[in-house]
């Protein structure tokens, strides 16, 4: 399944931290949006390392879950549609 996780964080460095983390779970796809395939539980996952390193009371964060109909259905201009990483690499 693909997470959406989006987020609006007003302090630098707090959002600095937060892409760098992210980016062990996906792909950035726009400066504060990172498209992650994750199953239910590593998004369940997610979001609780996601709750231990923001403010809540200054920052915004949200995911969203799409499931393989509504992936389906996504639409892009400019750029590759959402895709899984590949399920190996060759070295």
């Amino acid at each position: 399944m693909l997470a959406i996780v989006v987020y609006d964080i007003p302090d630098n460095r707090r959002r600095t931290q937060l892409a760098t983390f992210l980016e062990g779970y996906g792909r950035r796809v726009q400066r504060s949006v990172f498209e992650c395939f994750l199953s239910r539980h590593e998004m369940q996952k997610l979001h609780q390392k996601i709750e231990q390193r923001v403010n809540h009371k200054e920052d915004n964060v949200r995911l969203y879950w799409i499931s393989q109909d509504g992936l389906d259905k996504v639409l892009t201009v400019g750029s590759e549609p959402p895709s899984p990483p590949p399920s190996a690499y060759i070295l």
